[in-house]
């Protein structure tokens, strides 16, 4: 099974454009993801840069339309993430309390959807998709 662990940092939603993390924070968080890398579960990890960097494309009517960041109605945004590849969402779980994070973050865990999953029609629809992640 595979689980995005989401870092969402209180505050990051109105951070400054180059806006960087601390570096004994990064320091603390590169052992954890060495720990991560050693145990043979990290498939996949990135920091994201602020919203204020940003842009939404949303749609009304089919018709795209741009929003450049920051956005005024985010509550919450991602910082980061973290792809793992564990047995079960208690493992997952398990993995997600060993990180260093702050009192302003919070760590949400999502199962990722596998093919499996869907039902033979939604799979049919998707042919082709597992050739696509494996060009990336």
């Amino acid at each position: 099974m595979r689980f995005m662990m989401l870092m969402i940092p209180k505050g990051y939603e109105t951070a400054a454009p180059g806006t960087v993390p601390d570096a004994k924070a990064v320091e603390s968080m590169m052992k954890y993801n060495e720990e991560l890398q050693k145990a043979g579960v990290l498939v996949a990890l990135d920091g994201l840069h602020p919203p204020s960097m940003g842009a939404r494309v949303s749609f009304s009517k089919g018709k795209p339309m741009v929003t450049d960041g920051p956005f005024a109605e985010a509550k919450e945004v991602l910082g980061g993430y973290w792809m793992i590849r564990v047995n079960s969402r208690a493992e997952a779980i398990e993995w997600a309390k060993k990180c260093p994070g702050g009192d302003n973050e919070v760590i949400e865990i999502r199962q990722v959807q596998e093919m499996e999953d869907f039902p033979a029609d939604v799979q049919k629809a998707a042919a082709g998709f597992a050739e696509m992640q494996q060009r990336q």
